[in-house]
């Protein structure tokens, strides 16, 4: 008996489930009456999505073949959204050999369908032609197709979303410049599609015939240069009409380097969507409408997908970003909280001050920090240490938040990333700039016996190498300005904030 025939839905894995498409497919297949797992190297970032309770989470990696197989058990429908771009000159290969372990898995397990979201490629260009990044989602699309488990590869251009780092380049580079010098790129033809309808698409390949395996173009039904999308943009949001000079000199990676400055996009991930818009990338057929059929006013129009975009974002009702998923490269090392830890040196900064203030209010002040709120010291040092950490690859400070008065564990928060939360007590961020080491930064919200509210913050360091402790030590001069003056503040800022219950946003797309 399969899983639908009793009423109960079919049994999906979710990989990629804390990045951008991953969080926001759960939660629209558990409103299919599906069942989820969801497979995750830290499953711990899952734990505060409003439908962490609803789906099982368990803990491994792509490339480890024993956790796929456990994960694989009892599936019906394996989801792959995970790939390996920006983790080094090698990922195209850390990919190859990722969806092999997936496939096989899956046949070896007796799953049904394996459903896979691809890149887009170009009509008539031969894949040795391709950017890495298209060519790496070529091949893994292949590969799963080849796996002898029927697969359904959705292949998507560029996808329009709150929080898309597509949409987030748009944004930005629409909003901030009124005056464009732009690559050459832009007079591209691009298909773009609404990440509504490319969920659509995800959930509805669920129940595809089991004869049917094979790639499908998605995208929505205007067919626009990225030049176009800037002026239809600035057009929804209420802009000027910007004026756009294309030049020819800015290669993909000196245009990467451009969106990088620009945009909250890095460089690392500028750069592949820059590549992928050198050529043409419209859809040749629309055959996936057989299977998931097009309602009314589907597949979204490009205007719509914009205005449904910005809707989100003004109502802080982001469910995921781009940044959702840890950066390549970054330490993901938990925090050493055993005393006696004898993994190395672990430098650290402590500061502890009482506040004439309740709880609640420095609460509020601790989980609102960051973003648009800043750091609450020296903003000067914070924005040289993000440029700084642009210029030599990193995210730099201009993430920002997912939400601008709450926080779960796994959020991006400008160059950090909640590592732990305990709401109403704790905060513990770990950094994802380029360091030397690896650096934690905690925020306690206490009560001491007498009942008074005190602050506990800890800065901790781990270095690697004799350069991790010479930046230490090359720090530490201003640790009582960065450090202190944060201290401080925060402590002042409590004092000035109302004690109120937080309200609870409504998730969205």
């Amino acid at each position: 008996m399969n899983a639908d025939d009793n009423g109960s839905g079919l049994h999906c894995l979710v990989t990629g489930a804390t990045g951008y498409i991953g969080g926001r497919l759960v939660p629209e297949l558990l409103d299919e009456g599906h069942r989820v797992r969801c497979l995750a190297r830290s499953p711990g970032k899952l734990r505060d999505h409003p439908w962490a309770g609803k789906a099982e989470v368990v803990q491994g990696d792509v490339t480890d073949a024993d956790s796929v197989a456990d994960a694989m058990r009892g599936i019906d429908v394996a989801y792959y959204l995970v790939h390996a771009l920006g983790s080094g000159d090698s990922f195209e290969k850390t990919d190859r050999e990722a969806a092999r372990v997936f496939g096989e898995a899956a046949r070896a397990a007796g799953v049904r369908r394996i459903v896979y979201l691809a890149g887009l490629t170009p009509a008539g260009v031969p894949e040795n032609k391709l950017s890495p990044h298209l060519r790496s989602r070529s091949e893994v699309g292949r590969i799963l197709l080849d796996s002898g488990v029927p697969t359904t590869v959705l292949r998507a251009a560029v996808v329009i979303g709150s929080g898309s780092a597509s949409f987030e380049m748009l944004r930005y580079l629409t909003e901030r410049l009124p005056v464009m010098v732009t690559p050459s790129w832009v007079h591209t033809c691009i298909q773009p599609v609404a990440v509504r309808d490319v969920l659509r698409y995800l959930v509805g390949s669920a129940r595809m015939p089991a004869d049917v395996s094979r790639g499908f173009d998605i995208g929505g039904p205007d067919v626009l240069t990225y030049r176009d999308m800037m002026l239809r943009y600035a057009a929804v949001a209420g802009l000027p009409r910007r004026l756009i000079l294309p030049v020819p000199v800015l290669t993909p990676g000196l245009s990467s380097h451009w969106v990088g400055l620009i945009t909250p996009v890095p460089a690392s991930i500028a750069r592949p969507l820059a590549e992928s818009l050198r050529h043409e990338v419209v859809c040749g057929e629309h055959d996936i409408a057989q299977y998931v059929p097009d309602g009314d006013g589907r597949p979204i129009p490009f205007d719509e997908s914009v205005r449904l975009a910005l809707q989100r974002i003004r109502e802080a009702k982001v469910t995921t970003r781009w940044s959702s998923a840890s950066v390549p490269g970054a330490p993901s090392d938990p925090l050493p909280t055993d005393p006696d830890w004898a993994g190395g040196s672990l430098y650290t900064d402590v500061r502890e001050l009482p506040v004439d203030a309740s709880c609640e209010a420095l609460w509020q002040v601790i989980e609102g920090i960051g973003g648009e709120n800043g750091w609450y010291s020296f903003p000067l040092a914070w924005a040289v240490r993000g440029r700084l950490d642009r210029l030599v690859g990193g995210v730099g400070l201009r993430r920002g938040r997912r939400d601008a008065a709450h926080l779960r564990a796994g959020d991006s928060l400008d160059f950090w990333r909640v590592e732990e939360i305990e709401p109403g007590r704790l905060l513990r961020l770990r950094a994802e700039m380029r360091l030397p080491g690896l650096a934690w930064l905690e925020m306690y919200a206490q009560t001491d016996g007498d009942g008074r509210t005190r602050y506990h913050q800890r800065a901790l360091f781990h270095p690697r190498g004799l350069a991790g402790h010479a930046y230490w030590w090359g720090i530490s001069p201003f640790h009582g300005v960065v450090f202190g003056g944060m201290a401080r503040n925060i402590a002042l800022a409590a004092a000035r904030t109302p004690s109120a219950p937080a309200e609870k946003q409504a998730a969205g797309g």
